[in-house]
C-alpha cells in the first residue's frame, strides 16, 4: 500500500524539496483553479471556489454581527476622482488599470478599474453623511479588484482578485480607533476558530501602511517553509480621506465637522494561505469549516448485497443532519478512491463494507493524521461533528507549535539573518526607515508587524543599526 501511495502522488513536489512547486502541483491537481487566457488572472474553479463561499459565509455572518451592512459600489473610478488623494494615488499608481476607450469611442476621462475603493465609496459617503445622526456609518463590500502585478501565483497574488472591503465614517478620532481594531479582531478569531490558522496580529510600520492611512493594523501567519503571509488589514484612514471627498457633518454642537474613516479586508489570499499552512505531500489538508465535502463515504466491495444501500442510507443520514458530505459510488478502484480523498483534503472517510454492516460499524479515517476508528453506524452524525471539531483543534496547535518552533529572538544581525532564512525574527528596532530598507536590501526580510500587547525588551538598541530601539518588531520574508 505503501508503495502504491507513493506513486500516487509522484506529479506532486515534496513540501522539503520544492515548496513553491509543491504549492503549484497541488492546487492544479486538486482542480482548485486554472490559468486563464488573461495574463496574471486566474479561474477558481468549483472546489476552489466552494472554499471561497464558506469563507464569505463565516465571514459576512461576523460583520453584520458588528453592525455592518453590505452595499456594493462600481468598478470604474474617474481619474479625477481618484486623484484627490494624493499620498494613496501614488501608492497605488504602478498597479492601477485603465479604460481609455468605451466602444468605438475614446472616453473623455480615463478611469480606473478599482485597485480598492477608498475614492468611489468617499464620494459617495460625501453625499450621504450631513448630519451626526447618520453616524456612524457602517458598510462592507464583496467584489473584485483588479492590481497590475508583474509576478502572479495563483490565490497568493494575482492581477484580479475576490476579497471584501469594508468601510466606516466615524465623528472622533476614537470611534475610529476603536472600529479599526476591533475588526482586525474580527480577523484574528476567524483565522483562528474557522480556518485553524494561528495568527499574529500588530502594527504596521510607516513604511509598509497602507496607502492614505493614519496606520495599519495587520494579522500575519507563518507558512510551512518559514515566509509570512498577510492575511488582512485594518487601516485608520484619520480625516485623510474625509478631506479629500468632503465627508462633513453637522454636530451637535451646530459646528461643521469632518469625519474619520476607516477601511479592512481580506481576499481568496487566504486560500492560499491556509493550503501552505495545513497542506502535506499527500495534497490538501482542509479545516472542516471550510472544506466544501466534510466527510466522504466510501462503500467497500459495493458490488455486493446491501453494501450500496446501506452507503446510500449513511450518506442522506449524515446530509440530513447538516454536514456536507459526498457518497463516491464509482467504479474506481477503493484504494484510488481513498487517495483522491485525501488529496483533495477531505477531513473525514467514512469506509463500509460487508464485514462492517455485520457489525453495525463503519470505519472513520481522519485526513489530519489518517488515524483509523471504528464507530457505530447508531448516532454516527454527531461521533463525525465531535471529530471534525477535533480535527479542527489539532490542525490549529500543530500550525501554532510549527510557528513557535521557528520564531527566533534576535539580538545581533548574525543571529537575525540565520533566522529570517527559515521562519520569523523578533528583534528591537529603531523604526527609521533607512535602517528598514537596508535590512530587506541586504536579508530579503521585511518588517512584518509591531505585536500588540506586552513584550519584553530584548535590547536597547537597533538589531541592525544600533541606535537606539523604540519598538519591537517582527521581521520575516514574505509572499
Amino acid at each position: 500500500m505503501a508503495k502504491k501511495q507513493e506513486e500516487f502522488v509522484t506529479h506532486i513536489a515534496r513540501r522539503s524539496e520544492d515548496f513553491s512547486q509543491w504549492y503549484t502541483d497541488v492546487i492544479l491537481k486538486t482542480d482548485m483553479v486554472d490559468y486563464s487566457d488573461v495574463k496574471g488572472c486566474m479561474v477558481i474553479k468549483p472546489y476552489g471556489y466552494g472554499v471561497w463561499e464558506l469563507i464569505q459565509h463565516e465571514m459576512d455572518a461576523r460583520f453584520k454581527a458588528t453592525g455592518h451592512k453590505n452595499a456594493y459600489f462600481p468598478l470604474l473610478i474617474p481619474e479625477s476622482l481618484l486623484m484627490k488623494e494624493a499620498e494613496h494615488v501614488e501608492g497605488f499608481a504602478p498597479e492601477v488599470a485603465w479604460v481609455t476607450m468605451g466602444g468605438k469611442e475614446v472616453l473623455p476621462e480615463r478611469l480606473a478599474i478599482r485597485p480598492t475603493s477608498e475614492t468611489i465609496i468617499g464620494s459617495m459617503y460625501s453625499k450621504w453623511v450631513q448630519s451626526y445622526r447618520d453616524l456612524p456609518v457602517l458598510m462592507n463590500q464583496w467584489c473584485n479588484v483588479m492590481r497590475w502585478e508583474k509576478s502572479t501565483r495563483p490565490f497568493l497574488r494575482t492581477s484580479e482578485f475576490l476579497w471584501q472591503e469594508g468601510h466606516t465614517v466615524h465623528a472622533t478620532l476614537e470611534e475610529a480607533e476603536e472600529e479599526t481594531v476591533r475588526m482586525l479582531g474580527v480577523y484574528k478569531e476567524f483565522a483562528e476558530n474557522v480556518l485553524a490558522i494561528p495568527v499574529i496580529t500588530g502594527q504596521k510600520s510607516a513604511k509598509e501602511k497602507f496607502a492614505g492611512a493614519e496606520h495599519t493594523y495587520t494579522m500575519e501567519a507563518m507558512m510551512q517553509d518559514g515566509k509570512a503571509l498577510q492575511m488582512g488589514t485594518s487601516h485608520n484612514l484619520g480625516q485623510n480621506f474625509a478631506k479629500s471627498y468632503d465627508i462633513t457633518f453637522l454636530d451637535k454642537d451646530g459646528a461643521l465637522k469632518y469625519g474619520y474613516t476607516t477601511s479592512w479586508g481580506t481576499s481568496t489570499r487566504m486560500i492560499g494561505g491556509l493550503i501552505m499552512v495545513h497542506g502535506d505531500d499527500r495534497g490538501l489538508v482542509l479545516p472542516p469549516k471550510v472544506a466544501p465535502v466534510q466527510v466522504e463515504v466510501v462503500p467497500i466491495a459495493q458490488h455486493k448485497e446491501g453494501v450500496f444501500e446501506k452507503a446510500n442510507e449513511l450518506f442522506f443520514a449524515l446530509k440530513n443532519a447538516g454536514l456536507r458530505v459526498e457518497l463516491d459510488d464509482s467504479e474506481k478502484s477503493a484504494g484510488w478512491k481513498f487517495n483522491e480523498c485525501e488529496m483533495k483534503g477531505i477531513p473525514v472517510r467514512v469506509e463500509i463494507g460487508p464485514k462492517d454492516i455485520e457489525k453495525g460499524t463503519v470505519v472513520l479515517v481522519r485526513r489530519d493524521n489518517f488515524e483509523k476508528t471504528f464507530a457505530p453506524m447508531e448516532n454516527l452524525a454527531d461521533t463525525i461533528k465531535t471529530l471534525l471539531e477535533d480535527i479542527h483543534n489539532n490542525l490549529f496547535e500543530q500550525a501554532k507549535a510549527r510557528r513557535d518552533a521557528h520564531i527566533t529572538q534576535a539580538t545581533d544581525f548574525e543571529t537575525f539573518k540565520q533566522g529570517v532564512n527559515g521562519g520569523f525574527v523578533e528583534a528591537m528596532w529603531c523604526g527609521e526607515r533607512d535602517c528598514e530598507d537596508a535590512i530587506k536590501a541586504e536579508t530579503g526580510a521585511t518588517t512584518r508587524c509591531m505585536p500588540f500587547g506586552e513584550h519584553k525588551c530584548l535590547s536597547d538598541v537597533c538589531v541592525h543599526c544600533g541606535r537606539p530601539a523604540k519598538r519591537l518588531m517582527i521581521f520575516a520574508k514574505a509572499y
